[in-house]
């Protein structure tokens, strides 16, 4: 997984308007990019909702707030509308940004192992790189510990 420090290679995927999104795209401003399991589900919705609820603060910040997952385009898009999401959401259906950062991988559940998006955000700095990471999200406060973190650095 990505750490501190690190600086990821540039990759481009297509947001929720099908739409081409280049990682250099954000050089020269700080960014959050938050990964989540699957749109529309309980946990991505507050986590997302909760982005969105808080977007006039981190603009007001300089910083741009990027959701990710592997679903498509066209239910990226759904999830977008439904909720009224304010930030761009890629649709990593190759797994190649999700693989790379180190958030795809294997989980458990109910005894069930399967493989799939472990929820983490990265916080990175006007040069693109980790500032801050949060490699095992809980949805309940975290948008909020997330804007906290770039106030705190002063990103």
């Amino acid at each position: 997984m990505l750490d501190v420090g690190d600086t990821p290679e540039n990759f481009e995927l297509s947001n929720q308007a099908g739409e081409p999104v280049a990682w250099a795209d954000f050089r020269g401003k700080p960014v959050v990019v938050f990964f989540y399991p699957k749109a529309s589900t309980p946990g991505c919705t507050t986590e997302a909702c909760a982005f969105t609820d808080l977007s006039k603060d981190f603009a007001d910040r300089g910083v741009a707030v990027v959701g990710m997952s592997a679903d498509t385009v066209k239910r990226q898009s759904n999830f977008a509308t439904k909720y009224s999401l304010s930030m761009p959401l890629l649709a990593d259906t190759e797994k190649e940004v999700l693989e790379a950062w180190g958030v795809w991988g294997e989980k458990k559940n109910y005894g069930r192992t399967y493989m799939g998006i472990h929820r983490s955000t990265f916080l990175f700095d006007k040069n693109g790189t980790v500032a801050f990471a949060w490699p095992k999200v809980r949805v309940k406060g975290h948008a909020e510990a997330v804007l906290a973190k770039v106030e705190e650095l002063d990103i």
